[in-house]
């Protein structure tokens, strides 16, 4: 003997998501990779001394962000969830990686 309010209340943690909601979610998953991508191909452009290997700004992004969405993938697979610091740790780290190699960082 459930009253209203419970019996809706149950059932909204049960409703299936429809495919604005998929998206939705995929965005919020993948919008701080997208963002560190960005920032960091930018800043590698404003900060860094040129030298004669300039890769495009869009390949940089790119690049970086299937690095960072990896990396988003991996920490939620290996903890369970999404959002741990952990994992941001990880993605950015990586990213600063993959940006050193695209801009051939050995070389000095």
């Amino acid at each position: 003997p459930q009253n209203a309010a419970q019996a809706r209340q149950t059932n909204c943690y049960h409703r299936r998501m429809g495919i604005f909601d998929v998206f939705n979610h995929l965005f919020n998953f993948l919008l701080p990779a997208a963002a560190v991508a960005a920032f960091l191909a930018i800043a590698s452009r404003l900060f860094i001394k040129k030298n004669g290997n300039v890769t495009v700004i869009w390949s940089c992004i790119a690049i970086n962000f299937i690095v960072c969405a990896v990396c988003l993938i991996a920490g939620l697979v290996f903890f369970g969830r999404d959002g741990k610091m952990a994992t941001y740790a990880l993605m950015v780290a990586a990213a600063a990686t993959s940006q050193w190699v695209l801009n051939k960082g050995w070389r000095g």
